[in-house]
């Protein structure tokens, strides 16, 4: 099962479309989870969401790990998904994707990770718990910076988790380059999975 988590103000089909344009995606069963906080955006009929803001915010982590946690857990009991789980995540749904994949009661093989940070409140230990990232970063990505991602590169190898970035020329996007990444990184996934699904 490979299950995304959206940026900042968009709806869940942004994120179910970028992992659908994965190759290989079609051998996953594909899930994008819609956060919880849902507006519309500007003064258009369009439903957005976010995962949170910094008002509340610990009350809203909480909520978003048992109701993403959930969220999993009905897809996989209704379409009896076993093997691999990958989370991925795009902007503000990255630090969700690494929140889910810590806190999950399901093995996690694994965690693609977009324009985003490592939330500060996971520690070594709990990072430890993910086997493998693949990272990207847009060279002119105003919002995730090559800074940021020096930081999470050394965070993720204080915890012994495998690595790869992916360093693209473009900004806070899903770029083809990036794309073909995540379609290897999910290859060599399904390849490790033992149990043949």
């Amino acid at each position: 099962m490979l299950v995304g988590f959206h940026g900042y103000a968009e709806p869940a089909d942004a994120e179910f479309e970028r992992l659908r344009s994965i190759e290989g995606s079609d051998r996953w069963l594909v899930v994008a989870i819609q956060a919880l906080h849902r507006f519309y955006r500007g003064r258009s009929r369009d439903v957005v969401a976010s995962w949170m803001t910094r008002q509340d915010r610990e009350l809203a982590i909480s909520d978003n790990a048992e109701y993403t946690s959930k969220v999993i857990d009905s897809v996989s009991r209704e379409w009896s998904a076993v093997g691999s789980l990958v989370l991925s995540g795009f902007s503000q749904g990255v630090a969700m994707a690494y929140r889910c994949a810590v806190n999950s009661t399901r093995p996690v093989n694994g965690v693609i990770a977009l324009g985003g940070d490592i939330p500060p409140e996971l520690d070594a230990a709990s990072l430890s718990r993910i086997p493998a990232v693949l990272l990207g970063q847009g060279k002119r990505d105003e919002w995730y910076t090559a800074e940021k991602l020096a930081l999470d590169t050394e965070r993720l190898r204080a915890a012994g988790v495998k690595m790869q970035t992916v360093v693209f020329d473009g900004g806070h996007e899903w770029s083809e380059e990036f794309g073909q990444a995540a379609s290897r990184f999910l290859r060599a996934i399904r390849g490790s999975d033992v149990s043949g699904t």
